[in-house]
């Protein structure tokens, strides 16, 4: 039996240790152990340290990651807890996604300062974003938007948006709620328009492939459809190579024992997509995910990669 306290990594954004908090709460009511058995450890990483660059030039998504999966690895962590979306499509060896928390609402939000909605911006208008799908699906709606990088947390974003840097900001409604900063949204995007990136919405834990005890606590709070969903999402983005260089939409929603998905990929202008969708069993979720991946990759050819990668 457990006698000293589970040490989640976590990044330090007021973001961050929201989530952090929540798993540790779950962890708390399903197995009935006081909030003394948690130890939240706060690592800064590469990536929230460097705000000044888009992630594509800086090297990718793992750089929200590297410094925990370090210590996930050397043993100074029992599990570390992250925002999906944030995953690289691959591990490192050794490591594993365990469990999923329910998964919150996959829309983005629209933060205006000038107009409510993206179509009531006025000409030439400028969105901050560090999303190359965000960007992407600005452009394909509004040619004429001014797109300009915007990093930080949630609460840098919506403060220089206030200082006036921009004419609105994108961010995902989820975080949003979390923080209980849904009062600032002027605008939820419809997913048929403005698809999701993958995994959007979802908490996911990471930890030790191997440890069966660490899994075994952590199989108590995973959620079944969310990690069948977001398990199809991820293939889809593996398939195509995804990361933060490719605008890349998707997301699946499970329906019983029966699951939808939706993905799409686009050139950053927003000029041009490919768009696929398919559907079958939940048991068959990650190769559901490939399959498209394949598939709207083959539709696009190789020369859309190879044009803007």
């Amino acid at each position: 039996m457990q006698t000293k306290p589970f040490r989640i990594g976590t990044r330090g954004s007021p973001l961050a240790l929201a989530q952090a908090a929540e798993t540790r709460a779950r962890l708390m009511a399903a197995h009935d152990l006081p909030e003394e058995m948690f130890e939240i450890v706060i690592l800064s990483t590469t990536g929230d340290r460097i705000v000044d660059r888009p992630l594509s030039e800086i090297g990718g998504k793992g750089l929200f990651t590297l410094e925990l999966e370090e210590q996930l690895m050397s043993g100074e962590l029992d599990f570390a807890v992250h925002s999906s979306k944030d995953m690289p499509t691959v591990l490192p060896d050794g490591l594993c996604l365990s469990a999923y928390l329910p998964r919150e609402d996959i829309r983005d939000a629209l933060i205006g300062r000038t107009a409510a909605s993206l179509t009531a911006l006025p000409d030439g208008a400028t969105v901050g974003t560090a999303s190359l799908r965000r960007q992407a699906l600005v452009r394909r709606i509004r040619p004429d938007i001014q797109v300009t990088i915007f990093r930080g947390s949630v609460g840098t974003r919506l403060r220089k948006l206030d200082e006036g840097h921009v004419d609105a900001t994108l961010l995902a409604f989820a975080g949003l709620k979390r923080l209980a900063r849904e009062e600032v949204v002027t605008e939820l995007l419809d997913p048929a328009d403005f698809p999701p990136a993958p995994a959007q919405g979802a908490i996911c834990i990471e930890s030790r492939t191997g440890d069966s005890r660490v899994a075994e606590f952590l199989d108590a709070i995973n959620d079944r459809p969310t990690y069948d969903a977001v398990s199809c999402e991820r293939a889809f983005l593996g398939a195509l190579d995804g990361s933060c260089r490719t605008p890349i939409a998707g997301y699946a929603l499970c329906e019983g024992d029966h699951l939808r998905f939706s993905g799409l990929i686009l050139t950053p202008d927003g000029r041009q997509e490919y768009a696929v969708e398919l559907e079958g069993p939940r048991s068959e979720a990650e190769s559901l995910g490939r399959q498209a991946g394949e598939t709207v990759r083959a539709a696009a050819g190789p020369g859309f990669f190879e044009t803007w990668s």
